[in-house]
């Protein structure tokens, strides 16, 4: 059979030069790579959820329903007074979607690194340029250098995630306060990224409420993945109504499925299910951070998310051995080593149940 070959001249360079987002196969394995709640809906919890999607009507673009969600989650969040909520198809389509709102020539955006790799992304698909800003080395913002590179660049977009991707710190919020009033000085949108809220000691939500006018240029993103519902993939961002009625012109008709939808809704109509599976999670991280910092050669750092990133001791490559030595354990964990020069020979571990954190403790340790 002749393999077909395409001519690919209209196809961008840059894009041809990408590379497709990866996925680790996860057979077989303990999976602590991506960041998943790692607790299954309740055998009684299915059925009923199950019963409730025969019933949604496929043949029909999504209706009526999709503002129930919006309601449901303005409710959720207790949304503040001349705020409005769009969806998206996982917080992916929202930042592709402000990237899109905001493509002036000759802009960029602006986001500190290592961070989330969409942030980076969605500017380039959009024709933008993109700015990264280094943390310092204890993954704090360097303030000073971000401070001078808004006023050098004048980024449409701040990204400012709360907590931080793969680092799993929370940013200091003075230090926040100051670069949001930098960047709404002229008008810039700053995106508090709080796709690890349930985990996380502090919201941006409690600054919106208590200064809503320093943060009229703030979109607050967050995500039901990290909530429970990963495989549903819906994100939301809130935000004063007339910068979301701007935001909302962008986004694909019908972008979130009736399945979706109805499986959003009934996790929020259970969410007290779900925020016990987040203190389960919690508890585990605080066991895990303490272990982890009595094995030999591996330095833990604090998290305030449902990961930990951990550095491993010894010449360049100790990380990516020990990645490999517990794939063969059956143990899965993302090896970020090459993603930034701060994350040399960092692994960033996802918090699983307890039998599971305890299984790869015990590899770890016999790696080790």
């Amino acid at each position: 059979m002749n393999t077909p070959t395409p001519d690919l001249r209209f196809i961008r360079d840059d894009v041809q030069a990408m590379h497709a987002y990866a996925v680790q196969d996860a057979t077989g394995m303990v999976k602590l790579d991506a960041m998943e709640n790692p607790y299954a809906l309740l055998p009684d919890l299915q059925a009923q959820l199950g019963e409730r999607l025969g019933r949604v009507a496929l043949n029909r673009y999504p209706g009526a329903r999709i503002q129930d969600l919006h309601a449901a989650l303005a409710r959720y969040v207790d949304l503040p007074a001349g705020y409005g909520l769009t969806l998206g198809n996982g917080s992916d389509e929202l930042i592709s979607m402000l990237a899109m709102a905001c493509a002036r020539p000759g802009t960029c955006i602006l986001a500190p690194e290592p961070g989330f790799v969409m942030y980076a992304m969605s500017a380039q698909l959009q024709g933008l340029g993109f700015v990264g800003v280094p943390l310092q080395a204890d993954f704090s913002l360097d303030e000073a250098a971000m401070s001078a590179a808004i006023a050098r660049h004048q980024p449409a977009i701040v990204y400012l995630a709360y907590p931080n991707n793969p680092t799993a710190n929370l940013w200091d919020a003075a230090v926040l306060r100051r670069l949001i009033a930098q960047a709404s000085a002229y008008a810039a949108l700053v995106v508090v990224d709080e796709a690890y809220q349930p985990f996380a000691a502090s919201t941006w939500l409690d600054e919106i409420r208590r200064d809503p006018a320093a943060n009229a240029q703030v979109v607050l993103m967050r995500t039901l993945s990290k909530f429970g519902l990963a495989g549903v993939r819906l994100g939301y961002a809130l935000a004063p109504a007339a910068l979301l009625a701007q935001m909302d012109k962008v986004r694909p008709p019908y972008n979130v499925s009736v399945l979706n939808a109805e499986c959003a809704l009934f996790a929020l109509e259970h969410a007290a299910v779900f925020a016990a599976q987040a203190q389960l999670i919690c508890s585990e991280r605080e066991r895990l951070l303490a272990a982890l910092g009595t094995l030999p050669g591996l330095q833990p750092f604090p998290s305030q998310a449902n990961m930990i990133l951990l550095r491993v001791s010894g010449e360049p490559g100790a990380a990516a051995r020990l990645h490999e030595t517990l794939k063969k354990r059956q143990i899965l964990v993302k090896n970020v080593s090459t993603m930034h020069p701060l994350l040399a020979n960092c692994l960033r571990l996802t918090v699983g149940t307890a039998p599971e954190n305890t299984l790869l403790l015990a590899a770890l340790e016999a790696s080790l």
